[in-house]
């Protein structure tokens, strides 16, 4: 759409001071023209007014630095001057329909799912695909030369310098429906060769793209280099499960192999091994007035 000479210097202004106080006030000394005057061309050409302009260009910055930054939302909406985080919120869900939390936590998870599908498409091992902070430094393959279980297993390692910064996944997902109700356990063999740390993880996330259930072996990692050893993860699916997403993570430098994984039902018996346990967590606060050292 054409927009007059004063309608695209108002703009102009606005964009570039999103983070200022803007006054209405200010426009007629800035753009050279009265305030009604102003605020009667804008409104014709535009549809909305010049507060509505200023309120939706604001929401679609902060939704970009929502998703881009890890900056609190409380910090983004004092940027914008809201008076509060609960008044952003507001308005953000009028605009997104979803508040700000929401957002950022189901945005990137629908673009990690992008980058997932894109880079399964990529590789040319069928089902299995690379992503983390830094694919570029690793390669995953298949090697038919160091196996355990079959004839080939597949391989992950950093290909150039990589540091306890980088790490990268051989991954892939799978709907949840069979196993909802269940408890799932994954097993497989893995064998590392110089490896800073490296393990299996299996994650259960619902609909919305909330983890709900997971393990990647943190607290019983690999490192080093070891022989092929039998690993587990024990997980419950619940009801409101949509997908299941496994594999093999590698931090810093090494080579991990893996062989025989297998999914398989397993009893109440079988404690899970989720990190995410709210039992592992004390049932009481405790120390609230630091006297305990």
């Amino acid at each position: 759409m054409y927009y007059s000479d004063v309608t695209q210097r108002v703009i102009s202004f606005i964009e570039s001071n999103l983070t200022d106080d803007i006054q209405l006030d200010t426009f007629p000394t800035i753009i050279g023209y009265s305030k009604y005057h102003l605020l009667r061309i804008f409104k014709q050409e535009t549809g909305m007014s010049i507060g509505e302009y200023i309120r939706q260009q604001r929401l679609a910055t902060a939704s970009a630095l929502l998703l881009h930054t890890d900056e609190s939302i409380l910090t983004i909406a004092f940027l914008f001057h809201f008076q509060s985080q609960e008044a952003f919120t507001r308005a953000f869900k009028e605009v997104y329909a979803l508040p700000p939390g929401k957002y950022r936590k189901l945005i990137k998870v629908v673009r990690m799912m992008e980058d997932e599908k894109e880079m399964n498409q990529s590789k040319q091992i069928k089902g299995w695909g690379l992503s983390g902070s830094n694919p570029e430094l690793y390669e995953l393959t298949v090697d038919s030369n160091v196996f355990h279980t079959g004839t080939k297993s597949g391989l992950l390692y950093a290909k150039s310098e990589a540091n306890s910064q980088h790490f990268a996944t051989m991954m892939q997902g799978f709907q949840a429906h069979g196993y909802k109700g269940k408890r799932l356990k994954l097993s497989c063999f893995l064998k590392t060769e110089n490896v800073l740390k490296c393990g299996a993880w299996l994650r259960i996330d619902n609909a919305a793209g909330d983890t709900i259930q997971f393990d990647n072996m943190d607290n019983r990692s690999i490192q080093g280099t070891t022989d092929w050893n039998h690993y587990s993860i024990v997980l419950d699916v619940p009801e409101d499960s949509s997908s299941i997403h496994f594999g093999v993570l590698l931090i810093g430098e090494g080579k991990v192999w893996s062989d025989g994984f297998r999914f398989e039902e397993v009893t109440e018996k079988v404690p899970t091994t989720n990190m995410l346990n709210v039992e592992h967590l004390p049932k009481q606060p405790s120390n609230l007035d630091f006297s305990e050292l």
